[in-house]
């Protein structure tokens, strides 16, 4: 029968019964949206707690990974929702596309020109379909396999697809929901492995970055063991590549792959509408000790360079974070033994919101690797500084507060200026490999006697080395960049090893402003054996052109051989 004529008025007078009716047998509350996504807000009452489900099961076995998607099942959706043609007087609990867009200050129908990867276990054989369903539902362009915006694989690229499994298939539709509030018009790559062993998964990253994706979603992990440092060349060292992974949703506790001292490890908060400025606020997501967000120090893996906290030697879980509470969580369309509208969350929401961001942030910077962006531009984040996961010593592993703390990392995007490489807005046109993690000297121009060396890695696996053991004269290193907006500085650091005196031998390093045609010396000329690893920087203008030249002299005499490393050039 169809819709009779009705006034607006009506209209939304007959929206707020179904949604009160709703919220009366769910105990949610009112969130409201600019565009009445989430007429039914997912935040539940000071004194209510959600009833939950986990979508897959905790492992048993080492090296076998669980989703980790959250499935309210407490959520009673408008009876329009019941069938897969939404009713326009219903909206799905939940927050939405235009909620997510709002608490995090990030622009509309983005992601143009980027491929996002969701590598899962097991098949949806829905995914599509649910995809047009969450799409159409909030008015998003279609993303299908017809018009080239989605495409489905198997691990090894090819479409022999694994078993089916419900379970999964939940994650997979949040996943791809996800990546689809948050940029739109990116293209997204599903990847599913034939099981969830960490071999299988991280075959399927491998694929993900051979096909092209510089964001890769991973919404899954287990507990830490002594192999780890194995996978993680295995899988996840693919620099220039944003790699997000969640940090895990049974409270405090270092899961893999989030330890994973090549990814963006990503916690979760529960996040809620407010009268501040913002509009939002958000804290550490915890609902009992056995679920919430993770967090923790890693047993195994080192830390990285651009992680600097003091209370744990090795790598620290998490680096940021976004909404994850299930009892402030996210509408996802799943229909493959599921009833189609629900409401999901765990740190599998977190995840691929996160790797979106990066996706609108722009193309990461060659040889980069992006999970250290964020720590070079703080400021550029909501600072979440309440709530914990559990109890730890010290204390930040677990408990949040002003900077840095495990459970929420350095906080939740206030757009995407923390995401971009060297932390401009959009990517920018910045100085590229200057980490050299890609093992080689891509992005620079050598004279003379020049190499990425593991011998002159500072952080990570590699640095320049410029000149030699054997006498060489003069070598040096130079790229020309454009400084992003944003940007304030230049920065290395170095280690000279130079047995004679700076009569004759030197390392040095100047910053040439193209723009204006001046040049400024960075590092006066230095002699120095045995001094270790120091820092030099240079002031930068954005928007102008430069170029950078690291010089290491030799006189060419026998027995005092001086050669340089240079390593983590930054703009800043």
């Amino acid at each position: 029968m169809g819709i009779p004529h009705i006034s607006r008025a009506a209209q939304r007078t007959a929206l707020t019964g179904l949604v009160s009716l709703a919220f009366a047998t769910t105990g949610l509350v009112a969130a409201g949206s600019a565009q009445a996504q989430t007429a039914a807000s997912t935040g539940a009452s000071a004194s209510a707690t959600p009833h939950v489900k986990r979508l897959c099961s905790q492992p048993t076995k080492h090296r076998v990974m669980a989703c980790k998607a959250l499935a309210r099942t407490d959520v009673v959706q408008p009876h329009a929702l019941t069938v897969n043609a939404v009713s326009p007087l219903a909206v799905p609990s939940g927050y939405g596309p235009s909620d997510l867009l709002s608490a995090y200050n990030l622009p509309a129908n983005g992601g143009a020109g980027a491929t996002i990867a969701i590598v899962d276990a097991q098949d949806d054989p829905n995914a599509e379909s649910d995809l047009a369903a969450y799409r159409s539902q909030y008015g998003l362009p279609a993303c299908t396999a017809a018009n080239g915006c989605f495409s489905k694989i198997d691990q090894n690229g090819g479409t022999n697809y694994p078993a089916a499994d419900a379970g999964w298939a939940g994650e997979i539709s949040l996943d791809l929901d996800m990546v689809s509030a948050i940029a739109p018009n990116a293209h997204i790559l599903l990847v599913e492995s034939s099981t969830a062993n960490m071999s299988d998964l991280g075959t399927a990253v491998n694929t993900a970055v051979a096909q092209g994706a510089k964001y890769v979603s991973n919404s899954y992990g287990g507990s830490e063991d002594s192999s780890d440092l194995t996978a993680d060349n295995q899988y996840f060292k693919h620099p220039g590549v944003a790699i997000t992974v969640s940090a895990g949703d049974s409270a405090y506790g270092a899961e893999y792959p989030a330890a994973s001292q090549y990814v963006t490890s990503v916690g979760g908060t529960a996040l809620k509408r407010d009268s501040s400025a913002r509009g939002w606020s958000e804290s550490v997501w915890h609902t009992n000790s056995t679920e919430g967000t993770g967090s923790g120090c890693s047993a195994y893996d080192p830390k990285p360079g651009w992680q600097t906290d003091s209370g744990c030697s090795k790598r620290a879980i998490s680096d940021v974070s976004a909404v994850a509470d299930p009892a402030t969580g996210v509408a996802v369309y799943d229909s493959y033994q599921a009833s189609g509208w629900n409401v999901y969350g765990g740190t599998s929401a977190s995840a691929p919101i996160i790797a979106g961001v990066y996706a609108l942030a722009g193309t990461p910077g060659t040889g980069d690797y992006p999970s250290k962006y964020p720590y070079a531009h703080t400021g550029a984040l909501n600072d979440v500084t309440t709530g914990s996961n559990g109890t730890c010593s010290p204390s930040y592993l677990c408990t949040a507060g002003p900077g840095y703390d495990g459970p929420t990392g350095l906080g939740t995007p206030n757009g995407t200026t923390a995401f971009a490489t060297d932390g401009s807005t959009g990517g920018g046109s910045a100085l590229s490999n200057g980490t050299f993690e890609a093992g080689t000297l891509s992005g620079w121009t050598s004279t003379g006697s020049a190499a990425a060396s593991a011998d002159a890695a500072h952080t990570g696996s590699y640095g320049a080395l410029v000149g030699s053991s054997s006498p060489t004269n003069t070598s040096s290193l130079a790229q020309t960049f454009t400084a992003p907006t944003g940007s304030s500085k230049v920065s290395f650091a170095y280690d000279v090893t130079c047995p004679d005196t700076v009569t004759y031998d030197w390392a040095t390093a100047t910053l040439k402003d193209n723009t204006t045609g001046t040049t400024t010396t960075v590092l006066p000329k230095t002699c120095t054996n045995g001094a270790g690893w120091k820092t030099a920087s240079g002031s930068l203008t954005a928007g102008h052109s430069y170029t950078l030249t690291l010089t290491s002299k030799d006189d060419d005499y026998a027995g005092d051989e001086t050669y340089t490393y240079y390593d983590d050039v930054t703009v800043s």
